[in-house]
């Protein structure tokens, strides 16, 4: 039996809130890294991990965070992703030495994976009436869209005014206030205990990943040697096991697949060139961290204006057409890293910015569209769960991928010759991308299966939340 409690706009004001924080997280990092580096001793390996830790812990629970609130109801869920949220915000400001600042990182992101599909489940069993839940959902989605231009604006401000610890610590006394909120406002609706949580392949998927990403960190430091080659063993491995596990239906629906490859190289480009560029802005260009943040604003706007855009364009012409046209602008600004000085010249890099600002913002919206196309309205959940999965994928991947390219920021010439490297890797990423794109079927629609899935890992009651999954994260 449902308990009604707080105003559905109270209710809808505190997921948003958290997601907002949440959010937050995947980007206010970045322009607090070179102050992590100096006050810890971390390498150009240690600040990778402290962004990847998080990515990849979101990246291997988010559909276990949506089956989990299915099972034991969504509120408790939501509830126990701000405490470990919250209490690993707090790990993190206190983190004595880098590795229990990753590890810190690592929690906050099981944290906020439990925490993303319960707020958007919270906020479609508050809204029944379908406009109403559509228009909150709508509310949702922007506020959390902001979250990727706060985030270097935010981080730097903070770095200034209280070091990098300001920067976790902040989360603390929010998250408070949300946990109280959520206790007071939010209905009880129980879960469904006959939902089964099957995470063989989520935990094969977690140990391949982590193992991909170790192999090409380890690789831009030391090169191919015996723990790499390791690494790469485990990853094959646990990834093949995960893949056994995979539903045929998906291996055979080449829009999906390819919908979901493009979610996962706009996040691998969009974020390593996010990482990379906070480290040449400060690190080369001598900026502060609150510039840094100012700096960084032309890429993350037009990501914001254009999503609202991209969905007209793709209600009126299909995902494919603005899919495309975003990664060949995307293309052409990584091929302007070859620009990139030593000296960390503003205007070299503003193109990047820029074209990766707006093919971002052009592939983000249609990119969830054709996902949840390409396997019909009946498994919407499950199609946006994944394509966030896969893109928070690429977030994992890209900052490990274009640290490795770039090198050490200690060296001027070095990390400038790398960024250099990184325009032609860039640009082949992009070809692939367009090529994915071409593949998506044209009017968001893909083939149908006739079966049931055989991993089932949520159920319809989320579906309407994870609609908006793709427009909130960038």
């Amino acid at each position: 039996m449902v308990k009604r409690r707080g105003s559905p706009v109270l209710v809808l004001a505190v997921m948003c809130a958290g997601m907002f924080l949440v959010l937050l997280d995947v980007t206010v990092v970045n322009v607090a890294l070179p102050a992590i580096r100096g006050s810890l001793g971390a390498g150009m390996a240690g600040t990778q991990w402290v962004v990847d830790g998080y990515a990849l812990a979101i990246a291997g629970m988010l559909l276990v965070g949506g089956a989990l609130g299915d099972r034991f109801g969504h509120r408790r869920v939501v509830l126990a992703g701000l405490a470990v949220f919250g209490a690993a915000s707090l790990g993190c400001a206190l983190a004595p030495g880098l590795g229990a600042l990753v590890a810190a990182r690592a929690v906050q992101g099981v944290g906020a994976a439990l925490l993303l599909p319960g707020s958007m489940a919270v906020i479609a069993g508050v809204y029944p009436d379908a406009a109403e839940r559509a228009r909150a959902l709508g509310v949702w989605a922007a506020v959390s869209s902001l979250a990727l231009p706060a985030g270097p604006l935010v981080g730097g401000l903070l770095v200034e005014w209280g070091g990098w610890q300001s920067v976790f610590a902040l989360n603390v006394p929010v998250v408070i206030a949300a946990v109280v909120g959520v206790r007071t406002l939010v209905p009880v609706v129980p879960g469904d205990r006959g939902q089964r949580v099957r995470v063989g392949a989520l935990a094969g998927a977690v140990v391949g990943l982590t193992a991909v990403v170790f192999a090409v960190i380890e690789a831009g430091q030391a090169g191919l040697g015996a723990s790499v080659v390791a690494a790469l063993g485990v990853a094959v491995i646990a990834l093949g096991a995960a893949g056994r596990r995979v539903p045929r239906s998906w291996l055979g629906n080449r829009p999906f697949l390819a919908a979901n490859s493009v979610a996962l190289l706009m996040n691998l480009g969009m974020n390593g060139t996010l990482f990379v560029l906070s480290l040449y802005l400060q690190n080369l260009g001598g900026n502060s961290p609150a510039r840094t943040g100012l700096l960084l604003l032309p890429m993350s706007i037009p990501l914001v204006l254009l999503a609202p855009v991209a969905g007209r364009v793709v209600a009126r012409f299909g995902p494919r057409v603005p899919m495309v046209c975003g990664a060949v602008i995307a293309a052409a600004g990584s091929g302007c890293w070859a620009l990139a000085s030593p000296g960390g010249g503003y205007a070299e890099v503003v193109p990047v910015l820029v074209a990766c600002g707006i093919g971002a913002g052009l592939l983000t919206t249609p990119v969830v569209a054709a996902a949840v196309g390409a396997l019909g309205p009946r498994r919407s959940g499950l199609a946006s769960g994944v394509n966030n999965t896969m893109r928070q994928t690429g977030t994992a991947l890209g900052v490990a991928v274009f640290g490795a390219i770039a090198g050490s920021p200690a060296a001027p010439a070095d990390f400038a010759a790398g960024l250099h490297r990184l325009a032609v890797v860039g640009v082949l990423l992009w070809l692939v991308a367009i090529a994915c794109s071409l593949a998506t079927s044209p009017s968001g629609r893909g083939p149908r299966s006739g079966g049931p899935d055989n991993l089932k890992l949520s159920s319809g009651r989320t579906g309407d939340g994870l609609r908006a999954a793709g427009v909130a994260e960038g």
